[in-house]
């Protein structure tokens, strides 16, 4: 583009400048250089321009990690305060009533999902339960420190919280629970098998006068518990004299224990024993003793008609 300059500006001065080298000092030279289309290419290709065909793109200065690391402190402690609330909960094995199934100083942890969508316990799981009318009276409380109590609330550790309890659930709403002698437990008249999970060298029940025999309706939205360790557990069987009369409403029930999560060399899931897979529900009793009655009533009926008849016949067989 320089040379057309020169060329164009040489046409009209003849031989004035012919043969002359360009001089970069030249005012007719520098405008012509400097306002042509050369300026609009300068411009596209300096480099820091804001023009539209800046290709550079400016550097976004990050935030310092010292910065981010409180919000993302803050968001985990939102993140496990959810967990904790709906999700699972740990607690802690104050005592040795669930021997040998859990141990004193166990963790467990617990689903606390379920519940929100309606589920309520179910025979046989073991459950941990808010203290529904001063079971625990009289036992020694655990006195944490404030991070303890902290970390607690926030589920990053056990629950601190010493008014829970956690047995294995016997009865339901409807369910007739009884237990004479020594044994078995049974529930709407069908025995249970519970070598499996019963401390070994206890019995199913206890024989005593202040629990250990029993007879029990369980009310509907209410469970009957016991604990694994029969003769070392003060569950539904002795606190049948509060306003409960043992039971345990499932509005207060926090929970199922799914896991034993602490020490690692007994992590294990806590299954529904398979003495509980059988049909232990109320309804069916009372089905079954249904099924029966019409066939008694027939039996009845038939009677009275076969003695008759055979009244009948008898004089006409002697004359």
């Amino acid at each position: 583009m320089g040379d057309v300059a020169v060329g164009a500006r040489s046409g009209h001065d003849g031989e004035e400048h012919r043969g002359r080298p360009v001089d970069a000092a030249d005012p007719a030279t520098d405008d012509a250089v400097t306002s042509g289309s050369d300026s609009a290419a300068d411009e596209r290709t300096q480099p820091g321009d804001d023009g539209p065909g800046d290709s550079v793109p400016k550097q976004k200065t990050q935030r310092s990690f010292w910065k981010e690391l409180p919000i993302l402190i803050g968001i985990a402690l939102v993140l496990a305060l959810l967990i904790k609330t709906f999700l699972v909960q740990a607690f802690s094995i104050p005592s040795d009533s669930m021997q040998n199934t859990l141990q004193q100083g166990d963790r467990v942890l617990v689903d606390k999902l379920t519940p929100w969508f309606g589920s309520e316990p179910e025979r046989g799981e073991v459950v941990v339960f808010h203290d529904p009318a001063q079971w625990l009276a009289g036992e020694p409380t655990a006195d944490p420190n404030a991070i303890q109590t902290f970390l607690s609330w926030i589920g990053l550790m056990p629950s601190a919280e010493e008014k829970d309890l956690i047995k294995r659930v016997i009865g339901v709403g409807g369910d007739t629970v009884e237990c004479k002698g020594t044994g078995p437990v049974k529930v709407n008249g069908k025995a249970l098998s519970e070598s499996a999970y019963v401390y070994p060298g206890n019995t199913p029940c206890t024989v005593d006068d202040i629990g250990g025999q029993f007879k029990v309706k369980v009310p509907e939205g209410y469970i009957w518990v016991m604990g694994d360790h029969r003769q070392n557990s003060r569950d539904s069987r002795y606190n049948q004299d509060d306003k409960f009369h043992g039971m345990v409403p499932v509005d207060e029930v926090v929970g199922r224990a799914i896991v034993k999560a602490w020490p690692i060399n007994r992590w294990g899931t806590l299954p529904v024993p398979d003495t509980f897979d059988q049909d232990l529900s109320a309804r069916s009793a009372a089905s079954t003793a249904l099924s029966a009655a019409p066939q008694g009533l027939a039996l009845a009926g038939v009677v009275p008609v076969v003695l008759w008849r055979r009244r009948r016949i008898a004089p006409a067989e002697t004359r």
